[in-house]
């Protein structure tokens, strides 16, 4: 399977899944990639064990998303055979995102995004697949509905063509298609902003959300 952020296109990855029916249905209305956080901290916290049914999903990549993980965390996330990548949202060194590539699956690290300042390091985290930029949030690691500026957000696509750029932050169905228009990531990444609850999501802001990146995409080719 081709991942989320090289498909040619713009991907839209909806994280934070914690139910089987949710992620079908949302594979079925046209994301490429699902995340499950098995942070246990995370309000979308879902164990490896209650996400068993992920190894029937097809459609879409499978994504784990996890903070500060420890070798035998992760070596069980690898192990289970339920995703198809590791996304680091946390605190993570170059160096532990290199340990954590040679595990084996393709990896996302996700950098928080207070001032220009955050993209000198993206270099040092070449070793990763792609990098997603979430907005500045210490403590949260994520999923607080809250943007950052965006033109930060196109810097790092332009200085960093070769190395994939996912976008995420505050993204929802009303300002997605501003946000790709202005970025045009690899790819965009949402939870908070397609819910009605933390981990539960509404399908139909999720189309919409998924038709305004399409449509936005479109706009600009």
């Amino acid at each position: 399977m081709t991942p989320f952020y090289q498909l040619g296109r713009i991907g839209v990855k909806i994280c934070g899944i914690t139910s089987q029916r949710q992620a079908e249905d949302i594979i079925a209305a046209g994301a490429d990639a699902i995340g499950f956080n098995f942070w246990p901290k995370s309000k979308r916290y879902i164990s490896i064990q209650h996400a068993k049914w992920a190894a029937d999903l097809t459609g879409a990549m499978r994504v784990a998303v996890v903070v500060n993980a420890t070798d035998d965390e992760l070596d069980q996330i690898v192990q289970c055979g339920l995703v198809d990548a590791i996304q680091l949202h946390g605190d993570e060194t170059p160096e532990r995102c290199e340990q954590v590539v040679q595990m084996g699956l393709p990896v996302i690290k996700a950098l928080q995004v207070r001032d220009e300042s955050v993209l000198d390091w993206i270099p040092a985290y070449r070793s990763a697949q792609a990098v997603l930029l979430d907005s500045y949030n210490p403590g949260q690691y994520g999923g607080e509905g809250r943007t950052f500026p965006w033109h930060l957000g196109s810097l790092a696509v332009r200085r960093f063509q070769d190395l994939p750029v996912i976008l995420a932050g505050g993204l929802v169905p009303e300002n997605v298609g501003e946000a790709v228009s202005g970025v045009y990531p690899a790819a965009v990444d949402v939870a908070s902003g397609v819910e009605t609850s933390p981990g539960v999501k509404d399908l139909e802001k999720v189309s919409q959300f998924i038709q305004q990146v399409h449509m936005a995409e479109s706009s600009l080719s």
